[in-house]
């Protein structure tokens, strides 16, 4: 009789979890790392001042002007996108396009503006996903430039504006400091 009563809680048991997460009663919800996508008219309401969108306008008329000095120099080469480009243009000019087709990598901006699908449409027929999602432009994966190629990116435009940009991060050349015997004990007790 015990025998039975066990074995018949067991599957009544096994029976009642089976249901509960087929129904997924009990289960939190969804979660999604990109959220709902926004509508078109979203972007709009930035809850921004006047004053504030009329400064914003200003230094994008300005770093448009700065993007036609650099073509008009011929610093500045097709782009792999629609648009200015701000790191472009800070860093003196370039040619993204040409960056983008010999796989050496992109800069910030142009990597976050072809995965938003901001790609020129000389560059939108020859964009795909690799099976991971990666974006790739004719079948190589569209990498970030090298982080010694953003560093001398930043070092450029420090130079141009006069920003003061130094690095906070350690980029692993310098070794850890050897511990002193004093260290040493302290960390024994």
């Amino acid at each position: 009789m015990r025998t039975s009563i066990t074995i018949t809680s067991g599957v009544a048991l096994l029976l009642v979890g089976y249901f509960l997460g087929a129904s997924q009663l009990l289960s939190p919800t969804s979660l999604f790392a990109q959220g709902a996508k926004a509508k078109p008219g979203d972007a709009g309401d930035t809850g921004l001042s006047d004053e504030t969108k009329a400064k914003i306008k200003t230094a994008a008329d300005a770093l448009k002007a700065a993007w036609d000095a650099l073509e008009a120099e011929g610093k500045l080469k097709e782009s792999a996108t629609k648009g200015v480009n701000a790191f472009t243009v800070l860093t003196g000019g370039g040619g993204t396009f040409d960056d983008l087709k010999s796989a050496s990598g992109v800069d910030p901006e142009t990597f976050a503006a072809l995965y938003a699908g901001l790609a020129s449409d000389k560059v939108a027929v020859d964009l795909s996903r690799d099976p991971e999602g990666k974006l790739t432009y004719k079948g190589r994966v569209i990498r970030l430039y090298p982080i010694s190629a953003i560093r001398m990116s930043y070092a450029r435009r420090a130079d141009i504006t006069g920003e003061e940009l130094i690095p906070t991060v350690d980029d692993g050349t310098k070794k850890p400091a050897k511990k002193t015997d004093t260290e040493e004990e302290a960390t024994e007790e």
